[in-house]
């Protein structure tokens, strides 16, 4: 609890146990929410400032996150309907959608870096393991992503809707609110 008008909502847990192998294909689901469902459910229709998600395939772990959210439930609802919402999308997906959902993760692979990103890249590869035959096979991966992934990848984030951690950092009239259906341990930070 601190003391504001808009929250900070959150919500994650693992899609993978340690150890079980990711697809590359992911990363493109993980890119196609942050820039479709979340966006136009989150940031455009519920009014938050920003919305996103992480994935990250070394620990399995999916997070969601919005920012200056003028909601709570809402924001929690429409995070537990993506699964759904992939599913549909499997459905109907054009060629063209699933091309450019490949194209833009591409590019976020291939992004420009300065040197201290390069630098904090080369370390984080070294650390965890990610030689560049890792990284190729990802690549090809993320370029052989078709709607099936989209379907799997929601079967994956139910786990996360059912079992995910919940963190929100609001007002206290709004947490108390939620606090009647959703039982969340409540602190006044502030």
């Amino acid at each position: 609890i601190v003391p504001t008008q808009v929250n900070y909502v959150g919500k994650g847990g693992p899609m993978f146990a340690p150890g079980e192998e990711t697809s590359g294909s992911y990363g493109v689901v993980a890119r196609y929410l942050r820039t479709t469902w979340l966006w136009d459910k989150v940031r455009v229709v519920g009014g938050a400032y920003g919305a996103m998600n992480v994935y990250n395939p070394s620990s399995g772990m999916f997070k969601y996150v919005s920012y200056r959210d003028p909601n709570l439930e809402q924001t929690l609802d429409t995070y537990d309907g993506t699964g759904e919402f992939l599913r549909e999308t499997a459905k109907e997906m054009s060629q063209t959608t699933l091309a450019n959902a490949i194209i833009g993760m591409i590019g976020d692979m291939d992004s420009p870096m300065s040197p201290d990103q390069k630098g904090f890249t080369s370390m984080d590869r070294y650390l965890t393991g990610m030689t560049d035959e890792i990284r190729q096979q990802r690549r090809e991966q993320v370029l052989g992503t078709t709607a099936k992934d989209f379907e799997a990848f929601a079967d994956r984030l139910d786990s996360v809707a059912k079992d995910g951690t919940i963190a929100v950092i609001g007002s206290k009239a709004a947490l108390e609110e939620a606090n009647k259906k959703l039982g969340l341990d409540l602190t006044q930070l502030l």
